[in-house]
């Protein structure tokens, strides 16, 4: 099986991998040191390991590394600010949102994806969103609280999500409403 290389852009930086035909980019991505992309299901229905790709949600362990190619990836390592949370990260700290914190960096990614294409969503949108991401240790009231505190913060800081393409409406994985 012969490698590729590739270029792409990680949280702001650009990287060159070799990767082979059939690599993931969920095994890539950790391959890389990006621990923040959680393995789950691996079929694409829990949306754990969900990354953005030109700013949209995406299941990384349904896209193979090479497609990657050229595009930019956040992970949630790249949400951050330097040392200080991202309203996003600090809301789902503030209001019990992070419970075991598997979901959570899908979940704070998504939110992200979903604030940049709606700055004051309502509790639907949010739902909508959170229900791509499965999650086992809450009934989403905490993080729906969490989504809605942080656009709220940002409104009120005149501050906007990172800038990007309009993001897909949901999360990554489609699901039937969980709450």
């Amino acid at each position: 099986m012969s490698e590729l290389a590739i270029r792409v852009t990680v949280n702001g930086e650009p990287r060159r991998w070799t990767v082979a035909p059939g690599d993931l980019l969920l095994e890539v991505l950790r391959r890389e040191g990006y621990w923040g992309v959680k393995k789950g299901c691996e079929t694409g229905e829990c949306g754990a390991c969900a990354v953005l790709v030109d700013g949209r949600p995406v299941n990384s362990c349904l896209m193979f590394a090479a497609q990657a190619a050229g595009r930019k990836l956040t992970t949630v390592e790249g949400v951050a600010q330097r040392d200080r949370l991202d309203a996003v990260q600090a809301a789902f700290l503030d209001h019990g949102g992070v419970q075991c914190g598997y979901c959570t960096p899908a979940m704070i990614l998504c939110t992200e994806a979903l604030l940049a294409r709606s700055p004051r969503p309502s509790e639907a949108e949010v739902r909508e969103m959170l229900s791509g991401v499965f999650c086992r240790c809450t009934g989403y009231q905490k993080p729906v609280e969490a989504v809605l505190a942080a656009a709220a913060a940002r409104a009120s800081a005149g501050t906007a999500a990172p800038a990007g393409p309009s993001p897909a409406r949901r999360a990554p994985a489609k699901r039937g409403a969980r709450r």
